[in-house]
């Protein structure tokens, strides 16, 4: 038997319109369409970030500290700040979450030493805020931070989802579009959109070793 040998199927953003409007029971014939389309793609894209963690947005970067300087702008691609080490003089020291009202109370900001706590203010630009204030300008705080997907830009564009994502993205743009042109089709497509985003959240979770124990009742001899 002869196969492909092929591991690269992808589809483009014209691709994904075309398989979601036939799933709606209709043809991407104009230019607006596509545009449509599009526009609902990337709104798809930031409703997935708000449904929970994807694994293949975490980036790990790094931001220098300054001496007697605690605040520290991010990139505006960060969602979130899953965790946090200040890395010195190659040893790292993991820090402590706090909210934001634990961080206005903190009752001298100004102090400065090895900095164990931070606050994440999610503004549009994110500010990181650190505390204590470091105290010198050779350590490096390292963070894995939860960033945004790409944007579907052009009709030529791939995409930079994994690619058990594939039919999950492609079912929920066709239930994003049904909402706009098919209402006969909300409830099914909505249906189907459901059961692959669950099945592919299932595979991108994070995988940890378990032990399986035995309920020793079954083994009791009478």
């Amino acid at each position: 038997m002869t196969t492909s040998s092929s591991t690269d199927f992808n589809l483009d953003v014209a691709e994904y319109i075309e398989e979601a409007f036939e799933r709606c029971g209709l043809e991407a014939k104009t230019g607006y369409d596509l545009q449509t389309a599009r526009r609902s793609m990337n709104i798809m894209l930031a409703e997935w970030a708000n449904r929970g963690l994807n694994q293949w947005t975490i980036e790990q970067r790094t931001q220098a500290l300054t001496a007697n300087d605690s605040e520290y702008s991010l990139g505006t691609d960060i969602i979130d700040i899953l965790s946090v080490v200040v890395r010195r003089s190659g040893t790292d020291f993991s820090m402590t979450r706090i909210s934001r009202d634990t961080f206005i109370n903190l009752p001298n900001k100004t102090s400065t030493s090895r900095p164990t706590q931070y606050f994440l203010d999610r503004q549009i630009t994110p500010n990181l805020k650190l505390y204590p204030t470091p105290e010198n300008s050779t350590d490096v705080i390292v963070y894995d931070a939860l960033t945004r997907m790409q944007d579907a830009d052009t009709q030529v564009n791939t995409l930079e989802i994994p690619f058990r994502f594939i039919p999950c993205l492609t079912a929920g743009l066709a239930y994003y579009i049904a909402m706009k042109r098919a209402p006969d089709r909300i409830q099914l497509l909505k249906t189907v959109y459901e059961e692959e985003f669950e099945r592919a959240m299932a595979e991108d979770r994070d995988r940890s070793a378990f032990n399986v124990s035995p309920k020793l009742d079954y083994y009791k001899v009478g």
